[in-house]
């Protein structure tokens, strides 16, 4: 019997193309998937062929200001970009934290009406919040961690958004202090506003919890942590990426180099404003024996004279360029990070905020790639962490036996099988 399942993803690509891969599995089981979403972002889950709800999450403005809103707040921080985590708590992630905040507050006004009017059988939620009203609704729902999995706290592991080592405990213990000190009155105002919707208080730090019912991780098993405390696979299933279906992808001519290696470049829709490094980047590339396709967002514009082993372009059809290239050069962004590694391919990540700090460590530490910083290095540096990539035999190795794991699991397929389970019977039986 068919049923609805409602996704419900923060408002950025990451998440958002995340449960598309995901929904896309589910209309395969013979389920209707509708979308929960930004005003701004409905428009990309309608261009999938779904059904979108608008959920206000800001103040009422025209729709291109508000499809732009996290990309105009990106880029207000990009000299914080040059700050370490722990440097950015005082600025980025205070700042992110306070937005968040409101939007949860603003959804809340929203949120009761939109679900009375679709009746989900199933949602999920993909963000680092609580809506008290989806809790509430009386139908199971499912939160899924699209970013790096320590957002489910442990104590053996980093912090959420520290970017420190998995065995640095004075890195994990230095930046949960400080979190908490700088979060503290931001938590108190959600505190609050979680007693108004009668909802208990979380502990300092938390802004979401577990779901009861089932918790996605699309975190690699092949890179996952250490905990103290395992996760319990009746409620925590790791998915291994979530890579969705893109229309094929043809390498076009280049100018030059067209028989060496080829690089992707992009620091996801958000990064992009930080025009200036990737120009620098193109600059360096264009030195060196590969081609390279740059993503540069919405600023094509602003890129002339650009060597010959270089195309740049707005977008691209990312699991389908990855596949096709020798190394990918971007910001840790959890599709990006995912994506590398399901198709076995090695990555430089230069990290600036949120989780691409986790997830640069992360495939550094574990052998899948290097993290680098994002604006102290050479073109040397660059030159031979691409070579390493490239001809590294150990790093081969890790990533063809990472890739053969993730792609014999099929992150969408078996997220679907476990929320089929979940809409058909209620619960989940392995």
């Amino acid at each position: 019997m068919s049923k609805t399942i409602a996704f419900f993803p923060e408002a950025a690509y990451g998440p958002a193309l995340n449960s598309v891969g995901i929904a896309q599995a589910v209309q395969a089981l013979g389920h209707k998937a509708v979308f929960l979403s930004d005003p701004g972002f409905v428009a990309v889950y309608e261009g999938y062929g779904f059904e979108a709800h608008p959920v206000a999450l800001s103040a009422p403005m025209p729709p291109e200001q508000m499809a732009k809103f996290w990309e105009d707040f990106i880029n207000g921080h990009i000299p914080n970009f040059r700050k370490s985590p722990y440097e950015q708590i005082d600025t980025y992630v205070k700042d992110c934290w306070e937005a968040i905040v409101d939007s949860a507050k603003w959804a809340e006004k929203d949120l009761p009406a939109v679900l009375a009017r679709i009746q989900p059988d199933l949602i999920c939620v993909d963000n680092v919040i609580l809506f008290p009203a989806i809790k509430q609704f009386g139908n199971p729902w499912v939160r899924i961690i699209s970013c790096s999995e320590n957002e489910i706290e442990d104590p053996n592991i980093p912090p959420h958004l520290s970017g420190c080592g998995e065995n640095d405990h004075a890195c994990h213990t230095a930046f949960q202090n400080r979190f908490n000190e700088v979060i503290k009155p931001i938590h108190d105002d959600f505190n609050s506003f979680l007693a108004s919707c009668n909802e208990d208080p979380y502990p300092l730090g938390q802004f979401f919890e577990a779901s009861p019912f089932m918790n996605l991780l699309l975190y690699p098993e092949p890179v996952k942590f250490n905990r103290a405390h395992p996760l319990d696979p009746k409620r925590f299933q790791y998915l291994e990426g979530c890579i969705r279906t893109e229309k094929p992808y043809e390498v076009p001519e280049f100018a030059q180099n067209n028989d060496k290696p080829l690089l992707y470049v992009s620091f996801g829709s958000l990064g992009a404003g930080d025009t200036e490094l990737l120009k620098r980047i193109i600059t360096t590339v264009g030195k060196l024996p590969y081609r390279a396709l740059v993503n540069v967002g919405d600023y094509k514009g602003e890129y002339t004279d650009l060597p010959g082993n270089v195309i740049i372009d707005s977008w691209f059809p990312q699991p389908s360029v990855i596949p096709q290239v020798d190394a990918v050069i971007h910001h840790g962004g959890n599709n990006s990070f995912t994506e590398c590694l399901y198709f076995g391919k090695p990555a430089i990540i230069m990290p600036y905020v949120w989780d691409g700090h986790d997830n640069a460590t992360r495939v550094d530490e574990t052998g899948h790639g290097f993290k680098m910083p994002r604006y102290d290095w050479t073109d040397a540096d660059l030159a031979q962490k691409l070579e390493a990539c490239i001809t590294d035999p150990a790093m081969k190795a890790k990533l063809e036996a990472t890739s053969a794991h993730m792609q014999a699991r099929n992150g969408p397929k078996k997220a679907a099988g476990i929320l089929d389970q979940l809409v058909t019977g209620g619960v989940f039986n392995g």
